[in-house]
């Protein structure tokens, strides 16, 4: 199942509604690890593999490690292949993918990197925050009948695993 929000309550609440003891997370945006704790205390019992490139994310996303020891933390930019490949050939069960980009805008991105994770991660469940994506999508209508009932879009995710990740 994928959930898209944008307000950070219900984003929050998304998490504790879905995320379990043993489930392995991966939150790409994570900035200063406010979602990261909670996802912490969910998965008591799996670990949090959480992403983020800004500068004032290293220091805090650091210390909250001290203190919920399933955190592991690189800063990275998930927009990169490169991040992705080497995260994927380490990792294989991952079992809920959080994405909270961009504060709310550049949906055109926020969809790229949920695409090519979620495609090759195919977690049971994706969690995204973006206004974008909800306005693009109240906004629309579709004549055809696609759906995915996964975490990913299983109509087209095994179109783009590179061989090298096969």
């Amino acid at each position: 199942m994928i959930h898209l929000s944008y307000k950070r309550q219900q984003y929050q609440k998304d998490m504790i509604d879905n995320i379990k003891l043993l489930d392995n997370v991966v939150e790409l945006g994570c900035h200063v690890g406010t979602s990261t704790k909670i996802i912490s205390r969910l998965n008591q019992d799996g670990t949090v593999y959480a992403f983020d490139n800004s500068p004032e994310s290293e220091e805090a996303m650091n210390n909250l490690g001290l203190d919920y020891r399933n955190i592991e933390f690189t800063r990275a930019d998930v927009r990169k292949k490169e991040v992705l490949y080497d995260f994927c050939k380490k990792h294989e069960q991952i079992d809920v993918l959080c994405v909270d980009l961009g504060g709310g805008y550049h949906p055109d991105t926020v969809f790229k990197v949920f695409f090519l994770w979620s495609s090759l991660l195919k977690p049971r469940l994706s969690l995204i925050r973006n206004r974008g994506l909800i306005d693009f999508i109240k906004s629309s209508s579709a004549n055809e009948d696609i759906i995915s009932k996964k975490g990913y879009l299983e109509s087209s995710a095994d179109n783009i695993i590179p061989d090298s990740l096969k």
